[in-house]
């Protein structure tokens, strides 16, 4: 590779990594399974590369991933058109439309979300992490961690809770100042 193309490779990743936990939110938005949207997410990941040569600097690049997320979600909803259970593509716009007028709310929840686990102990935290994950089997993380069931769901209430009273605090915050 040459080094103009090296830095090409750098500015996208950079850009890229920057802007992906947004741009993939916002496919989950707009597909009915998260495996959906991974799916999805590679194709956009790849157009998004492909294409990189038309994005002109200092043009946002969330708002055009963004633009190019949603014709791969359409496209995928196309495909998948013969399936009852997905969206009409006029809802699928409209949510699309929606999300990115919300985005900019969306993206400061998800930074106080992060700053409030952070605050979150290290063990509590993977707990949390655990629970979430997709596969995830509550019995099975209730049982790693040495609760009852019963036990490890009022735990959950409760940091979700937690956590949700410290993201409303951050925000106030922010608003105030």
């Amino acid at each position: 590779m040459s080094p103009s193309e090296i830095e090409r490779h750098r500015r996208f990743l950079r850009l890229f990594t920057a802007h992906e936990a947004a741009v993939r939110s916002y496919v989950r938005r707009l597909l009915p399974t998260r495996v959906d949207a991974d799916d999805v997410m590679q194709d956009v990941s790849v157009v998004l590369w492909e294409k990189f040569d038309s994005f002109r600097e200092g043009e946002d690049f969330r708002a055009w991933a963004f633009g190019v997320a949603r014709f791969e979600a359409l496209g995928w909803l196309r495909d998948k058109g013969r399936d009852r259970l997905v969206l009409n593509e006029d809802v699928v716009l409209k949510i699309a439309e929606e999300s990115e007028q919300n985005e900019p709310k969306l993206e400061q929840q998800r930074e106080a979300l992060e700053r409030c686990m952070a605050r979150v102990p290290a063990d509590q935290r993977e707990l949390l992490m655990q629970a979430y994950q997709p596969e995830a089997r509550i019995q099975e993380v209730a049982q790693g961690s040495g609760r009852s069931v019963p036990g490890f769901y009022q735990w959950l209430h409760r940091m979700r809770r937690m956590l949700l009273d410290c993201i409303r605090r951050a925000l106030q915050q922010e608003a105030s100042s």
